[in-house]
């Protein structure tokens, strides 16, 4: 996960240096009860955990898989929880067969499972692993041209054709980044493409930023990223059971009518291997940014010069999920739920993805467990989760959440996720309501490596950072200098929060270390193995212990606090702020499309263009309308007020009667369920919440405001103009239910 840090706006950014504590931080009897919690923390548990649990391959309908849900509900059931495995049906690709071949200049056979590398024990144990390859591509035999793509994102698209080549027929070669995995294979076959392979480049993820493993962490010339291509910014989840869990009579699309399943043959290829293809290539050199880090000039192609075959057949039956859910029982408020989870799944050992993740998570239900056994109780049930099928496309969460949507919407107060976690620096990325909840437990636990607080630590990472390269955000920045509560990014996509934020608008976190590891040269391959996630990537699983100690805080005191979790002003200052983001988005892309206009009807981009690499005028684009956005000013501006009401009333909420607390509780709790509109975001209606979505041109990364956000960046200006209005409603909804609780507390 990447952590991308936002900060607060308005009066919520004063409220970061006065610390509203909304009675969340831990009283004196509860921080004897963490610290009983700490004590229970085994980094040799973690340890033994990782080496079994990543023993063998771990993919979907695997053994190994099975097998250690089977493990993980036997350990929950020896620490006292009340756990029991939930199965679904789901479809779920694997390879019979995958062929790749350079055709001409000369005949050279390509792809192939990953060699053992020396030292690394698990990478010799391949014989019950997959191969390198892509979930949910569409299978097909294919042999044509090739041509590079660069990132294969829509401004690569862009440059082809402004240099006269296209890709319909070919098959194009892109390499892994800037944007998710799954958009190059569906922009690939957008652009008419008849198959698509990725790679990675090492000035990604390779010798670029480390030693090749084993000498370092780095990834190696024959290391594969395998991962999903599923269309996920349309809904994640069972691609043939959309907003409904894949129980065994649910009612199913077919697979040729499943949006989410890609059309062309796609398959991940290693660098040394795609240095094999981009040395024949001909035509345009791709220079600055379209350029990786092998040491050739990396040309588009097209001509021809360089052909491949490219063929893939799978097997398209159905597979069993495996989650396997744990509950400790509230003892005052039973039917409200703070839920933890962690997937399980790997693409073959997965180490580090997601196992550092999950073995954090064992550590903090035996910890529970044991304060369970000597009398504690939390005030609300706690439930806990290790996801299966997450890889292919969340698909264990998703289809839980979906079976579970009625019951989820009505008990579950906050969701708090974590996946690959490694060594370094605190990245958060949540719901803004969360953010002040967040840093008060990162204020509470140490740094291993320094021995100062995790926030502390964190505010010296952006303000050194900034020093260093100017690179942090300003507005980060001046948040850190300040001392108050460093902001959380927002959620986009990529790991199982998805459904519960997006889909049931139960406010959500996923927390990581991160940093100091190497993990992204092992990711999704044979090398994300015990070795490489204790040699380069958390030695010691140091760091994990730190993850356990920090969410058993969040869990401990949302389990047992009198009200939410939740700073009202955090959510309304951040909102703010994306408001005044999507008004500079549509004043700023207006002023370059009358730009673009002059300068092509004078003839500029012709003559300006570099004539050994000749380009033509950008393709004419409609210019962006003015876009009435008052009624959204101010239903913002309204926000801004009630949620410093409300926060005020919270800050007090000891001084009110038992019972105004549990009334005020029960006003708050699911308010960010009216941030969802039921019809959903434009051509996706999965998508419901209003604020936080994946944005369908990134993938992983967040849009927000997406409905106006992304109508404007995809001049879709009738949505963007009707998604003004959504979003204005949606936040005069949130206004009052604040406004409401604060009436009922002065009663």
């Amino acid at each position: 996960m990447t952590f991308t840090s936002k900060l607060l706006a308005g009066a919520a950014l004063l409220s970061l240096s006065f610390g509203n504590t909304l009675a969340l931080a831990a009283a004196p009897d509860a921080h004897a009860t963490e610290a009983r919690f700490d004590a229970s923390i085994s980094t040799a548990d973690q340890l033994a955990w990782l080496k079994d649990f990543s023993s063998a391959p771990n993919h979907v309908g695997s053994p190994h898989d099975k097998h250690n849900a089977e493990t993980t509900l036997a350990l929950f059931k020896s620490w006292g929880w009340d756990a029991h495995i939930e199965t679904f049906s789901v479809l779920y690709p694997t390879p019979i067969s995958t062929t790749i071949e350079m055709i001409t200049p000369q005949h050279v056979t390509l792809g192939g499972q990953e060699p053992a590398v020396p030292g690394d024990d698990t990478s010799s144990n391949t014989a019950g692993a997959l191969p390198p390859y892509v979930a949910y591509q569409g299978d097909g035999d294919v042999t044509a041209p090739v041509v590079y793509v660069n990132y294969g994102m829509p401004d690569d698209y862009e440059a082809l054709a402004r240099r006269g080549i296209d890709v319909r027929g070919k098959i194009v070669l892109a390499r892994y980044g800037a944007g998710w995995r799954g958009l190059k294979p569906k922009l690939a076959q957008e652009h008419g493409a008849v198959g698509c392979l990725i790679y990675s480049d090492p000035a990604n993820d390779g010798y670029a930023e480390h030693d090749s493993y084993p000498r370092g962490g780095g990834r190696p010339e024959n290391g594969v990223q395998r991962g999903s291509v599923q269309d996920m910014t349309t809904y994640p989840g069972d691609p043939l059971t959309p907003g409904i869990g894949a129980t065994a009579d649910a009612k199913r699309l077919t697979r040729e009518t499943a949006p989410t399943i890609l059309k062309i043959p796609t398959l991940p290829i290693s660098y040394a291997d795609a240095t094999k293809l981009l040395a024949g290539l001909e035509g345009p050199i791709a220079t600055g940014k379209a350029r990786g880090g092998l040491p050739l000039a990396y040309h588009y192609g097209g001509t021809g010069a360089v052909t491949a075959h490219l063929a893939v057949k799978s097997d398209w039956s159905m597979k069993t999920l495996y989650d396997v859910i744990a509950m400790m029982k509230g003892k005052t408020r039973p039917d409200e739920w703070v839920i933890r989870a962690n997937h399980r799944d790997g693409w073959v050992f997965g180490a580090s993805d997601p196992l550092s993740g999950h073995g954090a998570m064992l550590s903090e239900a035996k910890a529970l467990g044991a304060l369970a056994k000597s009398g504690w109780k939390p005030e609300r049930t706690i439930v806990y989760a290790s996801w299966d099928g997450e890889e292919p496309g969340l698909l264990g969460s998703t289809e839980w959440a979906e079976t579970h949507a009625a019951e989820l919407q009505r008990k579950a107060v906050l969701y708090i996720n974590t996946d690959v976690s490694e060594r370094g620096f605190l990245g958060a990325e949540a719901s803004h309501d969360l953010q002040h909840f967040i840093n008060q437990a990162a204020r509470d636990v140490t740094d291993p490596e320094t021995g100062v607080s995790v926030l502390d630590r964190q505010r010296a990472h952006v303000l050194a950072d900034d020093f260093d390269t100017g690179g942090g955000e300003a507005a980060e920045v001046k948040a850190a200098k300040a001392g108050g509560d460093i902001p959380v990014g927002a959620l986009g996509s990529g790991s199982d929060y998805s459904s519960f934020l997006q889909h049931l608008g139960i406010p959500s976190m996923n927390l990581e270390f991160a940093g100091e590891d190497a993990s992204g040269g092992s990711y999704h391959s044979i090398y994300d193995s015990f070795y490489h996630v204790t040699h380069f990537d958390d030695p010691g699983l140091v760091y994990g212990a730190v993850l356990s100690k920090l969410v058993g805080r969040l869990v401990l005191r949302a389990a047992d606090s009198d009200v939410g979790p939740a700073r009202y002003a955090d959510m309304a200052g951040t909102i703010a702020r994306y408001v005044g983001e999507v008004k500079k988005l549509a004043d700023d892309q207006r002023a370059k499309d009358l730009s673009r206009e002059e300068l092509s009807a004078a003839g500029d981009f012709k003559l300006g263009s570099d004539q050994t690499d000749p380009t033509i005028a950008p393709s004419a684009k409609p210019t962006t309308p003015l876009i009435d956005m008052l009624v959204l000013e101010k239903a913002s501006d309204r926000l801004m007020r009630s949620a410093a009401s409300a926060d005020a009333v919270v800050a007090k909420a000891d001084m009110l009667s038992p019972a105004a607390r549990v009334k005020l509780d029960a006003d708050l709790r699911g308010i960010d369920q009216l941030l969802l509109d039921p019809q959903g975001l434009p051509s996706r209606p999965w998508y419901q919440n209003m604020i936080y979505a994946p944005g369908t041109l990134t993938g992983y990364g967040a849009k927000t405001l997406p409905g106006i956000r992304e109508g404007i960046e995809q001049r879709r200006f009738a949505d963007a103009t009707a998604y003004v209005a959504k979003v204005a409603a949606v936040l005069n909804a949130y206004a009052d239910r604040l406004d409401m609780a604060v009436k009922d507390a002065g009663k």
